[in-house]
């Protein structure tokens, strides 16, 4: 072998050697991940009837364009798919469909909704594909056992509704409830939980209640004005979206004001409250996870700082007094957990261990509630806490309630 083979000889065999530990390191993946991109998949209502609850995905979008632009997560780049159902279930479906076959997303994260989530998780589970953080607390969403690829992320409506049932039991004992839920899934586990946490007391504290069609929006103002009939002087306003800011403002112009409950779902000052009317929503009460941030005082909280800061940046054209954006920026958060600690497997099977694996303080939630799961608890935030509306804003009422 002359000198000028062996030198290429030796080259070969020195990269050979390099080579190894990097092979050794590479990263194990699914589709819908690679040595540069991380696909993350989501539907939600940009449009119809629930379209203000696009807003949390665009704040997840933002979110996730913080991430890239500070290099990514283990230096891969999140590309987030996120498509409109238009509010409908079958759409959805269907959309989800097409994220998984057709876009080969590595998982769904944050699908709006509790039955679109329900339509598709049979389909997630069959597939093995993360379906990560519903934007849905319904309580069947903490079901490992059953559906072990499916995982909720906020306190559940059992907990919540138990929250407010306790909250009346303890300042409004003579109470007369008049009830408004929907005829979902969603309205029947608000109800079933506040009659458990009333106890024997149910029977004769709710005087009356009614039930509405998401279908049928126009209907609102008949079921509240029925309620106000009854003698109701707590009303239960178990109603989401523009549903909510209806029910809310027909209360106010029939000349009826009970101690009103609305779910957190509802919350939004933008989205729900302002719609309706600040002086109509004064005193309601609801419930939150996370720290005021419209107060001037909270604003010393360097993470409230944190959070205002990429509103700027990234979520310009958001309205800060927008609930939706704070949830969608913890969201967003939890998930770049997930990924961080799955390293270089990117396989969905560890995607759904790691996010079963979870211990997490949040800067934006407020102190002792935090994100915890186990591969037998797939309920990430398990806390809440009762606020007022005060006419301008949120004030806590008390201490955290929850698990």
């Amino acid at each position: 072998m002359n000198s000028h083979m062996f030198h290429l000889a030796s080259l070969a065999f020195m990269a050979a050697c390099m080579a190894c530990p990097v092979a050794s390191a590479q990263g194990k993946y699914d589709p819908g991940a690679s040595d540069t991109e991380i696909k993350v998949g989501n539907v939600t209502a940009y449009t119809g009837e629930f379209a203000e609850y696009g807003q949390v995905a665009r704040a997840e979008a933002a979110y996730f364009r913080k991430i890239n632009d500070e290099g990514g997560i283990n230096g891969r780049k999140i590309d987030f798919v996120s498509v409109d159902s238009g509010s409908n279930v079958q759409t959805a479906v269907a959309l989800a469909h097409k994220l998984v076959d057709e876009e080969q997303v590595l998982l769904l994260v944050s699908v709006f909704g509790a039955a679109s989530n329900l339509a598709i998780r049979p389909y997630m589970n069959e597939k093995h594909v993360p379906q990560l953080f519903v934007a849905s607390n319904a309580s069947t969403f903490d079901d490992p056992q059953h559906f072990p690829w499916t995982m909720g992320w906020e306190a559940s409506r059992h907990t919540e509704a138990a929250a407010y049932a306790r909250y009346i039991l303890r300042n409004k004992p003579d109470a007369k409830i008049g009830v408004l839920y929907g005829s979902d899934e969603a309205g029947h586990e608000y109800v079933s939980a506040i009659r458990e946490a009333l106890g024997e007391k149910a029977a004769t504290m709710i005087v009356k209640e009614e039930v509405f069609s998401y279908g049928d929006p126009a209907g609102i103002g008949a079921h509240v004005a029925a309620l106000k009939d009854s003698g109701a002087n707590v009303f239960l306003n178990m109603t989401f979206g523009q549903f909510a800011t209806a029910a809310i403002r027909k209360a106010y112009d029939i000349d009826w004001h009970p101690l009103q409950f609305i779910p957190n779902g509802s919350l939004s000052i933008a989205a729900f409250i302002e719609p309706a009317g600040l002086e109509r929503a004064n005193g309601i009460i609801t419930n939150a996870r996370s720290k005021g941030w419209s107060d001037p005082r909270s604003r010393q909280d360097p993470d409230v700082r944190a959070f205002l800061a990429w509103m700027k940046q990234y979520n310009t054209e958001a309205n800060e007094r927008d609930a939706n954006n704070v949830y969608g920026y913890e969201v967003a958060q939890t998930l770049v957990a997930v990924l961080k600690q799955c390293g270089n497997d990117l396989t969905r099977e560890n995607v759904m261990k790691q996010a079963a694996s979870l211990n997490l303080e949040l800067g934006m939630l407020r102190p002792g509630i935090r994100i915890s799961t186990s591969p037998t608890d797939y309920r990430p935030i398990k806390q809440l806490y009762l606020v007022r509306f005060n006419g301008q804003q949120w004030v806590p009422t008390g201490d955290i309630a929850g698990d």
